[in-house]
């Protein structure tokens, strides 16, 4: 069930959770912001100022608007943003999260559909939800301490639900039966089929479906696990 609500109370404590992390960072010489992240090719700086335009872009989401201009003018706002100091970034991180609030409190109908980035559509209701998602996984991609492990339970079992419906009736995946070792059990991939089992903790359940792990952790009953496409 979508409670927008709860997501957005989830969000700000989130949010409050990356800031002060950062805040803490010694960054003699830049090294905060230019050490890589764990996503390829990005640094620290990449993540952070994906971060703040995300933010803004949720703004355009909930206030009608196109969420980017263009793939080009998004990433070039990433690249131009990267490599500024820590206390910038921190500014901009925080600024940016103040705007979201707000038009998130804004009255609105939350029933409504958006168009996000790609033309995909969702309710406005899980627009707080996906905010969340991209705070809290890239906070573990800064690779400053925060592991899939310290995530929220109740963050974790929600991705994994949000993720395994993504990826339902995809012909690409198998069909799955996704099982935390601590509770809780998901359908995924195509209806047709025999199932298969794939059992580990719920943080190797998520890495692996958000693409963050390989696996590893997981047990299919002596099948390899299938790659699945990129989100």
């Amino acid at each position: 069930m979508i409670d927008h609500v709860q997501d957005l109370a989830s969000l700000r404590e989130a949010t409050e959770r990356l800031v002060s992390a950062l805040d803490g960072l010694d960054d003699h010489g830049g090294s905060a912001v230019t050490a890589p992240s764990r996503l390829p090719g990005w640094s620290r700086g990449h993540v952070l100022a994906h971060l703040a335009r995300n933010a803004d872009a949720l703004v355009n989401v909930l206030e009608g608007r196109p969420m980017y201009p263009s793939a080009e003018a998004r990433e070039a706002d990433i690249e131009r943003g990267a490599p500024r100091p820590l206390a910038e970034q921190l500014t901009d991180l925080r600024e940016s999260a103040e705007r979201f609030f707000a038009a998130a409190d804004a009255p609105a109908d939350w029933t409504r559909t958006v168009t996000l980035r790609g033309g995909v559509t969702d309710v406005a209701a899980r627009v707080p939800f996906r905010r969340l998602v991209e705070v809290e996984l890239h906070h573990v991609d800064l690779g400053i301490g925060y592991e899939l492990e310290d995530l929220p339970a109740s963050f974790t079992a929600d991705e994994i639900d949000f993720l395994a419906r993504r990826f339902t009736g995809n012909p690409d995946v198998p069909a799955l039966r996704l099982e935390a070792t601590g509770g809780g059990r998901w359908s995924s991939g195509r209806a047709e089929g025999d199932p298969l089992t794939v059992t580990g903790s719920a943080a190797d359940l998520l890495g692996w479906l958000a693409g963050r792990r390989d696996g590893a952790g997981l047990e299919a009953g002596g099948v390899k696990l299938p790659v699945l496409p990129s989100l």
